[in-house]
């Protein structure tokens, strides 16, 4: 595992920030920070954070398990999550994560084969009144219907054709 400098910097500058007695506090900052760099917290992120902060690796992996942020496998470079809960489901989240796995020729949890996106249902997205909803990165798209997910799975082609 290679974590950049600026990482390593941002690391070293959040520790101090925690009392030495209470070290293990500062593991979802650090967990936030090495999965910004790497795109996910890998075996040896854990064995990283646990030597760190003077804790068992499996303090540390209790944490990454628990919290649905933290992801152990890598992602396509964008991110489309399609919130499952009931409010959703009811208006069509279902249809509406289909339809991006079809646009992309991808599976939930799975990189798309181009390697662009990564598709995930996942818990609510604290839209209900506006489901379906979808995050695309850090961006909340409403009233997501079939018709409405094909045009941002273009537009996200279309940008993925301009890096390459």
């Amino acid at each position: 595992m290679t974590l950049s400098p600026a990482t390593l910097q941002k690391i070293a500058e959040v520790i101090p920030h925690y009392p030495a007695e209470q070290a293990r506090s500062a593991t979802l900052p650090l967990l936030h920070l090495i999965q910004e760099d790497l795109g996910h917290i890998p075996d040896a992120a854990i064995e990283f954070v646990a030597a760190k902060l003077g804790i068992q690796p499996v303090n540390v992996y209790e944490v990454v398990t628990f919290y649905p942020m933290f992801r152990r496998q890598p992602i396509g470079r964008r991110h489309i999550k399609v919130c499952r809960t009931l409010s959703c489901a009811l208006v069509g989240g279902y249809k509406t994560c289909a339809a991006f796995e079809a646009e992309f020729n991808t599976h939930r949890g799975e990189i798309s084969p181009d390697g662009e996106v990564t598709v995930d249902f996942v818990e609510c997205l604290a839209s209900c009144g506006t489901a379906p909803v979808v995050l695309i990165d850090d961006t909340l798209h409403e009233n997501v219907d079939c018709a409405k997910a094909k045009a941002l799975s273009n537009q996200i082609k279309a940008e993925a054709a301009t890096r390459k």
